[in-house]
């Protein structure tokens, strides 16, 4: 485990685009000069790696260790924390990745719940959870709730009822569903050294009023300043001015998924606004045109001049 990887994971996490070159193999040289944009220009210093802006369930395990121990490296001395998504289909090979992570230092683990073979109630998955946590023991452990995706209908209060006893390294939520009132169950349950995430990106401030400790989005990638503003107006009591930057980030989202927004356009918008070349999706997710990605981005520019 990285050294002071057992800190309260707080703020902005950047959840990271897998970058690919143009024949769709990984491109491990541009996470240097990606790490150096998140810092440097969006001032997000957390990272959130291999999940579903990744590409994760598109990729092998061996790229996945691959830009698992690329992220590590490049991050050191420059970011806090790097979190990294294991899960998969199988228990044997998100238990391969855990252990993986362990072994190169990163500074936390999640997992979602498997999604073709489904678990039908909320103790199957947390048993699930916990032979995952079990082979990484000293890991901070986070579960990835995503139902949208997952088609797990599970509330996330469920899960983590007692979850604390089976995986006593359990260190949070990374709570990306729209039901606000299961979110808010999960952070009144919530132990004061576990991390409360929210990955709606467009209703933060409303997960903020219900006591969410930071959040991962994908937006944060390119938008991270602004968002850190909106957390920075809320702690200091101005909602006028958190409420404004809120509406600001829904209206450019509202406008994006009217136009078509999923993964693969994302990442072209990601590649426009930061001059960083993260190739195309990887199959089934279809290739953005660039001029679909720039109309998104001359929207973005409009709103934050």
């Amino acid at each position: 485990m990285a050294p002071g990887a057992d800190k309260k994971l707080t703020g902005l996490v950047a959840a990271t685009f897998t970058p690919f070159t143009p024949q769709g193999e990984i491109n491990l040289p541009v996470i240097g000069p990606y790490i150096d944009y998140l810092r440097e220009k969006q001032g997000v210093k957390n990272v959130f790696v291999n999940g579903t802006t990744g590409e994760s369930m598109s990729l092998s395990l061996e790229e996945r260790k691959q830009l698992a121990e690329e992220w590590c490296l490049r991050a050191h001395g420059k970011l806090e924390q790097v979190i990294v998504h294991v899960g998969c289909m199988s228990v044997k090979d998100s238990q391969e990745l855990a252990r993986h992570a362990a072994q190169i230092g990163v500074d936390g683990i999640a997992v979602i719940s498997p999604s073709f073979f489904k678990p039908k109630s909320a103790d199957t998955l947390r048993t699930f959870l916990k032979e995952v946590a079990s082979v990484a023991p000293n890991l901070p452990f986070y579960f990835y709730h995503l139902p949208a995706f997952t088609g797990v209908n599970i509330p996330g209060r469920d899960v983590l009822e007692g979850i604390e006893k089976l995986i006593p390294s359990f260190r949070g939520v990374k709570f990306s569903g729209n039901d606000l009132m299961d979110f808010g169950l999960c952070a009144s349950y919530s132990k004061p050294s576990w991390s409360v995430l929210y990955g709606i990106d467009e209703q933060l401030l409303s997960a903020l009023v219900l006591g969410a400790n930071g959040a991962v989005g994908s937006t944060y990638n390119y938008v991270g300043r602004h968002a850190k503003d909106l957390i920075s107006a809320f702690e200091n009591g101005d909602l006028v001015q958190a409420k404004a930057i809120q509406f600001k980030l829904q209206e450019l989202l509202s406008y994006a998924i009217k136009i078509g927004f999923d993964v693969g356009v994302n990442k072209q918008l990601m590649s426009e606004i930061s001059g960083i070349r993260l190739g195309p999706p990887r199959l089934p997710v279809e290739p953005c045109s660039s001029a679909h990605a720039q109309s998104i981005k001359q929207k973005y520019t409009s709103i934050f001049p």
